[in-house]
């Protein structure tokens, strides 16, 4: 005779399970990382990058997540303003109760980011934002920073800047945290690297809003040897046509950070113009096996190309899971201690986390535009090991703020 469970004993054994299943839950449970960033006002660049973070995160997810937990991504828009980043950041770890911050893409805002961190003592990567502040004059024990710096790009084409044995340069810049550090940055070492150079011209227009006419037509007044060019996105699309329409180029050498990213030299096409030493990404030239592995996945989850924002979104996310993995944890301290030397492979090859100032040693690729059948590409050009482009461990004392 077979005897019957009772209804009360079921019951009790039916909450005992669902109980057993959410503890389990909760125990493997996500980690939760927040991402602020200017996806409205910067499309060109965060599009690709956020998907490189996509990408990124169904990797690691697929292989086991992160010390047995999933990773979740939780991005917001920060309106390209620094007020709504903080306040994005704040509700991100009240609202969203994530478990690290990381992004943005303006130096502004990216430093307003690096203060709130300091603040809230909560880890921080900045992922894209160039300005040197956020590691030096502003850097704070709980930020780290992936992207090869203003500095370091800018220190990457001095050298052949110099070689120009150019006199009179102008330059051209936008009128903001970036754009001011990168243009100080150039004249402070090639007048280094070449003592009797001039600086006979500075344009800095604001940000998005370029009057290309006049600009081009100051410059053109200045009668400069050489041009100096930070601006970039729309702004550089219309310097470029501008520029090229009144003869501004012709003749002149013409260095530019960032004008080799696909986000800014696509677009050029056939207006792309010829001989310009850049920084950039010419990913269709790069053979190694990282990036010749990360161009297959990315190419086959997405059926397009990357940028340089993707390879930026993807080492973002690869950078936190190594900070994690090591750290055993998303406790803030045990990440800070965690970043201190960290090293990994991303699609440029491998980088470390540098003690001494939290920037990574990440580099860039230097080289020559070509407008090659109505296309922009790079030629003639090279990878620049970021580690050869920062100040020592000595100088950086003097530039930063004991944590």
């Amino acid at each position: 005779m077979s005897v019957q469970t009772p209804n009360w004993i079921r019951l009790v054994l039916q909450a005992t399970a669902v109980l057993a299943f959410s503890s389990t839950v909760h125990a493997q449970g996500t980690i939760k990382i927040g991402e602020i960033n200017s996806y409205k006002a910067q499309p060109a660049f965060l599009e690709p990058y956020k998907k490189g973070m996509e990408l990124a995160v169904e990797q690691i997810n697929a292989s086991g997540g992160l010390n047995g937990k999933q990773v979740q991504l939780i991005t917001r828009d920060d309106n390209a303003n620094p007020g709504d980043a903080v306040r994005v950041a704040e509700e991100l770890l009240t609202r969203d109760k994530v478990d690290v911050l990381t992004g943005s893409f303006l130096s502004h805002i990216g430093l307003a980011l690096t203060d709130f961190a300091k603040q809230k003592k909560v880890f921080f990567l900045a992922s894209e934002p160039l300005t040197d502040k956020i590691v030096w004059q502003n850097g704070n024990r709980y930020t780290y920073r992936l992207r090869t710096s203003t500095y370091m790009q800018v220190a990457m084409l001095v050298p052949e800047a110099a070689a120009m044995n150019k006199k009179r340069w102008a330059i051209v810049y936008p009128n903001y945290e970036y754009g001011q550090s990168a243009a100080a940055t150039f004249k402070t070492l090639l007048k280094a690297a070449q003592p009797d150079v001039e600086f006979v011209a500075e344009q800095a227009p604001p940000l998005g809003k370029l009057d290309a006419g006049s600009v081009v037509q100051a410059l053109s007044d200045a009668k400069p040897d050489a041009i100096f060019n930070v601006l970039f996105a729309a702004d550089l699309a219309k310097l470029v046509r501008e520029g090229n329409t009144r003869g501004l180029f012709k003749g002149r050498e013409v260095v530019s950070l960032l004008t080799g990213e696909p986000e800014y030299l696509d677009p050029l096409k056939d207006e792309t113009p010829d001989g310009w030493l850049v920084t950039g990404y010419p990913w269709y030239g790069i053979k190694t096996p990282e990036h010749e592995a990360f161009l297959k996945a990315y190419q086959a989850r997405f059926k397009d190309y990357p940028r340089l924002g993707s390879i930026i979104g993807y080492s973002t996310i690869m950078s936190l899971a190594e900070g994690i993995k090591k750290a055993k944890s998303t406790d803030t301290e045990a990440l800070v201690a965690a970043f201190k030397g960290l090293q990994l492979m991303t699609p440029f090859g491998p980088i470390t986390y540098r003690p001494e100032d939290h920037q990574s040693t990440m580099g860039a690729f230097v080289g020559r535009t070509k407008n090659e059948g109505g296309k922009g590409v790079m030629v003639d050009f090279r990878y620049m090991d970021g580690a050869k482009f920062l100040p020592s461990a000595a100088e950086v004392k003097k530039l930063r703020p004991a944590d």
